[in-house]
């Protein structure tokens, strides 16, 4: 039960010695499965019947050398496949592979019941094939990807597990569809046991994110903010009929300019200050008072509105259920 992976520092006689005896265990189980079914099919009457007719003589010598020693010749592999469970035992208790010493006869259980000498335990044998061929592949030894009858297998699996699995979900969204088009209305529930229970923490967050998206996109943008201000106060006197009559006087133009100049600047500076004041604890509290009232408005609607949040609930999940039902494995294998 050793891997070359596992054991990188040992020299090569030991580590051939430990594949060797993985082939050994294989051949062994291969050869025991056979003896195990040939025997299974000479004690059927008509099979038995038709060897002693094709070939009686080694009817005769299977009959007094194997079929009626099998329990003896069959201990002798049951000592070997237990001296492998032992082997296995030893390396991963040495390993420390598990959480505990005694959880390797339950993680390869059918090792150990395949060393009963039973007829029903017998059979578990052949899952010790499949265990040596997993991990011949793991060292390398073989590649059992390249198997036409892995990749048969790997295919129907593939196809199998897909399908399961897109029932399933069809199951569970169909489900869903059913509680939305239920008498009691999904979205009240919604409202009802999970919005409004988290109201205050909500109105929190909300103002929260307020504050943080409002400052982090002034101080990218106040360049812009700024001249966008300035030319909005040129252009609102320049078009003023009152500040056009005042360039006409004397001294009329610079008196405007001073005028434009100092509009701009009270306005830029109130900007700022609005900006600063969204951190203040004043306008956090405004703005929750303000969410607060507006909450139960914005969560009120009437029946028509209910309807259609629920019909393009339901929408949604039909258009999921479109998607699963897809059998995407056609695409894969065609």
């Amino acid at each position: 039960m050793l891997a070359r992976e596992r054991y990188p520092h040992l020299p090569k006689a030991v580590e051939y010695a430990h594949i060797g005896w993985d082939f050994l265990i294989l051949a062994a189980v291969v050869i025991n499965l056979a003896l195990l079914l040939f025997d299974s099919l000479f004690l059927l009457g008509p099979i038995n019947q038709g060897i002693a007719n094709i070939a009686p003589g080694f009817h005769a010598f299977y009959d007094e050398a194997i079929h009626s020693r099998f329990l003896s010749i069959d201990l002798v592999f049951v000592g070997l496949f237990v001296a492998d469970v032992l082997l296995g035992w030893s390396v991963a208790i040495a390993e420390r592979r598990y959480h505990r010493w005694f959880f390797y006869p339950f993680v390869h259980w059918y090792d150990v019941l395949g060393c009963i000498p039973l007829a029903g335990f017998r059979w578990l044998r052949i899952l010790r094939v499949f265990s040596l061929i997993n991990r011949l592949h793991r060292l390398g030894m073989i590649n059992v990807t390249r198997w036409s009858a892995y990749q048969f297998a790997a295919k129907y699996y593939d196809i199998l597990l897909e399908e399961l699995s897109d029932r399933i979900a069809l199951r569970l969204l169909g489900n869903v569809q059913q509680q939305i088009r239920a008498t009691d209305s999904l979205t009240e529930r919604v409202v009802d046991r999970v919005i409004m229970p988290r109201k205050a923490q909500l109105i929190h967050e909300i103002t929260q994110r307020l504050e943080e998206t409002v400052g982090k996109s002034y101080q990218r943008n106040r360049s812009d903010i700024m001249a966008y201000i300035n030319e909005l106060v040129s252009r609102s006197l320049r078009e003023s009929p009152e500040i056009q009559r005042l360039r006409r006087l004397p001294m009329g133009q610079p008196a405007a300019s001073a005028m434009e100049a100092s509009l701009s600047g009270i306005a830029q500076r109130l900007v700022d200050e609005l900006a600063l004041g969204i951190h203040s604890t004043e306008f956090r509290q405004l703005v929750e008072r303000t969410a607060d009232s507006g909450f139960d408005t914005w969560l009120t609607v009437d029946e028509g509105s209910h309807y259609v949040t629920e019909q393009v609930l339901y929408d949604i999940l039909e258009m999921l259920k479109e998607q699963v039902n897809r059998q995407r494995w056609k695409d894969r294998y065609e």
